[in-house]
């Protein structure tokens, strides 16, 4: 995931989260937090109890976020943000507790609006690949399924950034049926996450095998003239086994089913499934 994928996933979050945005600059967001997101983000609640208890305004904080380092302004203060940092992480766990589906539809501009408007089904899924051993690598893939032609898009999110959603079907819009069910969607997303594994580099797993190797020949050394190994060698051994043995995790963050308009001038590339 790159800092402007990040940088736009924010922006979404917050204007989702009624948390309006104060300023949006390259590499930069400064946000008035809502009720909801204070109480989430902030670790607050003796400030929220107290104010429950008598009956005080509220007063949500701000938050200000450096998405970029290299593009923000240097006046600028903030908390940096990037894949593996704390408060993204935070972020995350955030959007499955708010609600981690949703269902919003295109809402087309009334001057371009035919006599009617087909929106068309598509199943959005935001998942996290993360390749782990001792050391971690996070990847995010927003994939796009249309639920009439069964045609995939990755960085789908991306696509949506453009375009004006809401959660009521605007006028003279009608809604196409879907041939596929979300749950042979979610499948049929799945397939795909497993091919773009498969079909990844995974030189980082054979590099893990061969540290943890040298650090398993390093351990015989300490004990090569015991005939009789204590406990503590197992465990040793065991703990460089929970260190270095590659893994896969695949974590899906949230998703939800978009009614769209077609994508006219949609730039990301489709993927065979």
């Amino acid at each position: 995931m790159q800092q402007q994928d990040i940088h736009n996933f924010l922006e979404r979050y917050f204007t989702a989260n009624e948390s309006p945005i104060l300023e949006n600059s390259d590499g930069y967001l400064h946000v008035q937090l809502s009720i909801d997101l204070d109480k989430i983000l902030m670790n607050r609640p003796f400030y929220w109890h107290y104010l429950e208890k008598t009956g005080g305004t509220p007063n949500p904080m701000e938050m200000a976020l450096i998405t970029d380092p290299e593009k923000c302004s240097e006046d600028k203060k903030g908390e940096q943000v990037h894949f593996g940092s704390p408060r993204l992480h935070q972020i995350f766990q955030s959007v499955q507790q708010l609600g981690s589906y949703i269902r919003l539809f295109e809402n087309i501009p009334t001057e371009e609006r035919v006599n009617s408007t087909a929106l068309h089904p598509w199943l959005c899924l935001n998942t996290k690949i993360s390749y782990q051993c001792d050391r971690k690598k996070d990847i995010l893939f927003s994939l796009g399924l249309n639920l009439i032609t069964g045609e995939v898009k990755d960085q789908f999110h991306n696509s949506l950034l453009s375009k004006s959603l809401t959660p009521k079907i605007p006028d003279f819009c009608f809604t196409l049926s879907p041939l596929i069910t979300i749950n042979s969607g979610l499948g049929r997303l799945e397939n795909v996450v497993r091919t773009i594994i498969l079909g990844d580099n995974h030189q980082w797993a054979e590099d893990a095998h061969s540290r943890w190797k040298q650090d398993l020949r390093l351990l015989e050394t300490f004990y090569e003239d015991l005939n009789e190994k204590p406990e503590s060698y197992y465990l040793e051994i065991e703990a460089l086994k929970d260190q270095y043995e590659p893994k896969i995790n695949v974590n899906i963050i949230n998703g939800g089913v978009f009614y769209l308009s077609e994508f006219h001038n949609y730039q990301n590339r489709a993927i065979s499934n």
